[in-house]
Formats: structure tokens, sequence, C-alpha cells
């Protein structure tokens, strides 16, 4: 990389953004850091204000954010930071045609956010498989059970205090009671 396109990288991840301008203006409180990296912006934002924040992104006519792409969570546990857990939400507008990252610090002892299943239908899986893997609770989830593991697995595999040789009980068949079929004939 130049001298010079270093620079620059650096100059704009230290300037707020539109996005960040506007949120910090929407919600003064709410803002605790961000930064942008080439035209991409990231901001992190309280726990409590999340719901609101999200409902404003995909409401709001300055933001139209009609896609919530992903989110995942990081478990920080080896990098020595606090709080431990943080949630990472990616939207899309199509109407701007720009990104945004969203991240929410989540304390070990305190692990739960809102669930933002209402305002995108398409989170449901996403925040499912978070709690499967992490443990992270989603407050106001409709249904918010184990999706790649089985119900009986004991703990959370992307935990980084998760024991690697951990011994999982050996489960008996079950009966499948409902047969669902999906396509033309169904």
């Amino acid at each position: 990389m130049s001298e010079e396109s270093s620079k620059k990288d650096m100059e704009e991840s230290a300037e707020a953004g539109e996005l960040t301008n506007l949120l910090q203006v929407e919600f003064p409180n709410a803002v605790t850091s961000f930064h942008s990296h080439r035209g991409d912006e990231t901001v992190v934002i309280e726990r409590d204000a999340f719901e609101s924040v999200c409902s404003f992104l995909r409401d709001d006519s300055r933001c139209s954010f009609e896609i919530m792409m992903d989110l995942t969570a990081v478990d920080r546990l080896e990098m020595e930071e606090t709080p431990r857990f943080e949630m990472v939400y990616h939207f899309k507008s199509l109407t701007h045609a720009r990104r945004l990252r969203l991240k929410v610090h989540l304390a070990e002892d305190d692990c739960k956010i809102a669930s933002i299943h209402h305002l995108w239908k398409a989170v449901d899986w996403y925040e499912r498989e978070c709690y499967d893997m992490f443990g992270i609770q989603f407050e106001g989830h409709p249904d918010l059970r184990r999706i790649l593991m089985y119900e009986e697995f004991e703990g959370h595999p992307l935990r980084k205090d998760y024991p690697i040789d951990k011994q999982q009980p050996l489960l008996e068949l079950k009966e499948v009671e409902e047969r669902h079929t999906y396509g033309r004939d169904s």
C-alpha cells in the first residue's frame, strides 16, 4: 500500500461519515465510537438504544436500510477486551446504495440483546444460530431454540472457553412427528 493511500485511509477513519453524523444527532447518547473505511461506516452503539436505532435505520427515508444482510458475534476473550462479546450487524440500503456495520458490546454476565425479528424477518435464523453457537439471548425472539446443534447439546461451541475435547451425550434416534414436503407437488 502506498503512503498516500494509507494516509487517506487513516484520515477517512477519523472522520464521521454521513450515517454516523445522522445517528449522533438522532441518538446523542447512543453512539460510543465509530470509524469509516473506504466508504463503509462502522458505528458502535449502546445496547439500550439498539432496537430504536434499528427501527430508525429501516424507517427513516435518510437511511432506508431495507436489508439486514447478516449478523454474527465475536468472542473477544483472547483479546482481553471488555465487554467480552460484540454483536455485529450488516445492513444494506438499496435506495441509497450503501452499507452500514452496527456493533453492540455485551457483557459476559448479561449476554442478551433485543431481537430485531419484527423489523427484518430474515434475521430469524441468524439470531437462532448466534444463540446456538455463542449463547447470546435475543429478547423477544418468537422461537429462540437451537438451529445447528441438537437440543441436548451442552454448551455453545464458538465460545473461546468451550473445551475442544468436551464429550457430548449420545442420543437415541427420535421418531419424526410430522413431515413437511416443499415443492410443486406439496
